[in-house]
């Protein structure tokens, strides 16, 4: 079994914050890396990554919302169609930034959805929108016509200043304003001033984003798939992969030895607390998957379980990836360095 493990933020995003990575037993992880053969390319995001991976064309965007939407709504009927991811979100200003959380933070319900996104429909329905919210924070918008519209990915704001983030282009002027009037309402909306009462944060803007028509295929070299991410099961879906949600640990995988092919694992739990500077759980988060994936799957490379094992770190400065086969445990000369030595 060929095996590729894709961990989105495995090294800390701030390089300036040294100390990150001081008291981390990692024995696993850092034999893996020192053994390696690596190879370094462009920084990616997770969802341009995957599209790649997939062999997705890159449209004004990369065509997430409608790849996501056949998963969501369980049907072809609008396959045609051009479809705009707009997600609810959070911003808040500090020292002139405008900071941008996503539902991670917020933990809005299906129900507060649906509320938030009728008062919006009522707003946007003169312009012949609307709104769809098939999950608390997947909502879709339909457009009739393909906007001259370019977006960042949600991923690619979420803890950032969006002053110079927002969606640009011919058409960029009417949806920069249309997103300013949903703002406006929200401002005053019922279940924004008991969110508020609560303690909770309010939804106080949405965010565009993955817009474009459904790929006509998709296909991809991996023969299994293990994921919990969304796009990954939908784009699994799509070519007619196989897909599994991620096991707890590698015991459930590795019964898969025998395969032939090559299967994915795509591991996203470090990348929610990379975007918030969360240090103090992606420092824990780092050392389960030290015991519950790193420590099995070095030892059924070793014992030949695995015949390679292919690691790829993704972040927006650099995507590396660290390939081991049985016969790389001989390289003695290779030492095995901190964890920290890499970022």
């Amino acid at each position: 079994m060929n095996l590729h493990l894709c961990i989105p933020a495995l090294f800390w995003p701030d390089n300036s914050q040294v100390d990150i990575y001081r008291h981390l037993e990692l024995p696993a992880l850092e034999t893996m890396l020192a053994k390696s053969f690596c190879t370094e390319d462009p920084g990616h995001s997770v969802e341009s990554w995957l599209c790649e991976v997939f062999n997705v064309q890159k449209q004004h965007d990369w065509p997430v919302a409608p790849i996501v939407l056949q998963l969501d709504r369980g049907c072809a009927e609008f396959r045609d169609n051009y479809w705009l991811r707009v997600d609810p979100v959070h911003l808040r200003i500090k020292n002139n930034h405008i900071l941008l959380g996503d539902n991670h933070i917020l933990n809005i319900s299906l129900k507060e959805a649906i509320s938030f996104t009728d008062s919006i429909n009522e707003l946007i329905s003169d312009d012949g929108l609307t709104l769809l919210p098939l999950h608390s924070d997947r909502w879709y918008l339909q457009c009739s016509e393909i906007p001259e519209l370019r977006t960042f990915l949600l991923s690619e704001v979420v803890g950032q200043n969006i002053n110079n983030l927002l969606p640009h282009g011919n058409d960029s002027s009417i949806w920069n304003s249309r997103i300013n009037e949903i703002q406006m309402l929200l401002y005053e909306h019922p279940l924004n001033q008991i969110r508020e009462a609560q303690g909770d944060l309010v939804v106080n803007s949405v965010w565009a984003w993955g817009g474009g028509v459904m790929p006509q295929k998709v296909h991809t070299p991996y023969t299994r798939i293990w994921s919990n991410h969304i796009l990954v099961s939908a784009l699994a879906e799509m070519g007619k992969i196989a897909c599994h949600n991620l096991p707890e640990d590698t015991g459930e995988l590795l019964r898969y030895s025998d395969d032939s092919g090559e299967q994915l694992v795509f591991l996203d739990n470090l990348h929610k607390y990379a975007n918030y500077r969360d240090a103090f759980n992606w420092r824990n988060e780092l050392m389960k998957i030290e015991q519950s994936w790193f420590a099995p799957l070095l030892q059924a490379l070793k014992k030949k379980q695995i015949t390679q094992l292919k690691l790829t770190a993704i972040s927006e400065h650099s995507t590396r990836s660290f390939t081991l086969t049985p016969g790389s445990f001989w390289k003695f000369w290779a030492s095995v360095r901190p964890f920290g030595s890499y970022s």
